[in-house]
């Protein structure tokens, strides 16, 4: 009788003990999370009530937040970028879901090949994947100007990214290319865990290949697209890299992005206190996105 009233006893002492093991595993990542996401996040918000420059530091209230509204520069970025994510969110998950598609029903070797292929722009650097396009877009030696000359289609040179009417235009084209890359692999994965027996099932029933894929792979695949559409929407609002190294948000702000803008006011006129204020209005705006996409898709389901 003691012996079996000392068992819950003793699984309670080894609860405990493998709780505090756990909190013990995960101490470090918390300070790292504190240190540099929690804290940095609390500071930018503070200080964005501030007009914190290099020789002042004085309490404005919400001034930054309504210069905001008043900048011309910022509500162009800020037009500039919400065409981004417009274009470039269903254009990449619907782009996406079609090859994971045409590379999941292909031979497995082949499968591999593509995967690899279509993955590569995204573990290469930014900076060579800017040099090659730069060089695609040049004006007197580009490869897009030699081969539109050559077929006859233009008679004169573009300057791509020297032009306000093209330049944004091929911004978001690389930023498709090398935003494909995940959601393709991602895709291709998901399709493999539908199970198989429901497919087979609808097609001895009569079912078509779209009926098939509507009903049975594409609720299987719903949680896969969610998550695509998410990680889509905060690269395509966090838009930096690629601006600055090929246009510095030029020609005369035609690709100026929220964030391009946020590093030029902070970095550039070290203006910390109105670079934060839009980096929390970024902030939220990507939270709302993220937000109603994410009751969208529970909705769906």
């Amino acid at each position: 009788m003691s012996k079996n009233s000392n068992v819950p006893a003793r699984s309670k002492v080894l609860s405990r003990r493998e709780t505090r093991t756990a909190y013990l595993f995960l101490l470090p990542a918390l300070v790292f999370f504190i240190g540099f996401v929690i804290i940095p996040m609390v500071l930018c918000l503070i200080t964005s009530f501030f007009n914190y420059t290099m020789g002042d530091f004085s309490f404005i209230g919400i001034e930054n937040y309504v210069k905001m509204f008043q900048d011309d520069i910022f509500l162009v970025a800020l037009k500039n970028t919400i065409l981004i994510v417009v274009v470039a969110v269903p254009t990449v998950t619907a782009f996406s879901l079609w090859v994971g598609a045409s590379i999941y029903n292909m031979h497995a070797i082949s499968r591999s090949f593509f995967r690899c292929i279509f993955y590569l722009p995204v573990v290469t650097g930014s900076v060579a994947v800017s040099v090659v396009w730069k060089w695609m877009f040049n004006k007197y030696n580009g490869l897009f100007n030699n081969v539109l000359t050559g077929m006859g289609v233009i008679d004169q040179k573009i300057s791509w990214l020297g032009d306000e009417r093209f330049a944004l235009w091929c911004i978001i084209v690389i930023l498709f290319t090398t935003s494909i890359g995940q959601p393709i692999v991602l895709y291709v994965a998901a399709l493999g865990n539908v199970d198989p027996s429901q497919t087979e099932a609808a097609e001895v029933d009569g079912a078509t290949k779209f009926q098939t894929f509507w009903k049975i792979k594409w609720p299987a695949i719903m949680p896969t697209t969610l998550y695509i559409l998410i990680i889509t929407t905060i690269n395509s609002f966090q838009c930096y890299a690629l601006i600055q190294l090929l246009t510095s948000g030029g020609p005369n702000h035609s690709t100026e992005t929220i964030m391009y803008y946020i590093y030029y006011q902070a970095f550039k006129l070290n203006n910390y206190g109105y670079g934060n204020a839009m980096g929390i209005f970024l902030a939220i705006i990507i939270a709302i996105f993220s937000a109603i996409q994410l009751r969208v898709g529970k909705s769906d389901n």
